[in-house]
């Protein structure tokens, strides 16, 4: 079974900053934040992928993506991915 929706996580290369969404296609999503048709991302250009997360339902993803955006769930995300910040040069 495929899971057709998929919560992401991308980090700014220009000023290392994290943006949230998600998506029916990945793929075509990181080529168009990279391409500068996303306006809130367009200026944090060139952007990558550091965790992503695949879900049946859409209202699944859409509350896992607006949790991401918490205070709480930033904090869940530098626990779970705390390895890869250190890595990628996440600011504490």
């Amino acid at each position: 079974m495929i899971l057709p929706y998929c919560v992401y996580v991308l980090q700014s290369e220009k000023d290392l900053l994290l943006y949230h969404g998600y998506t029916t296609n990945l793929e075509n999503r990181l080529i168009n934040h990279n391409a500068g048709k996303t306006i809130s991302t367009s200026k944090r250009r060139p952007l990558r992928l550091i965790f992503c997360e695949f879900f049946l339902s859409k209202k699944d993803a859409q509350r896992r993506e607006k949790y991401f955006k918490t205070t709480q769930g930033k904090r869940m995300l530098k626990l779970m991915l705390r390895k890869t910040f250190i890595e990628i040069g996440y600011p504490n």
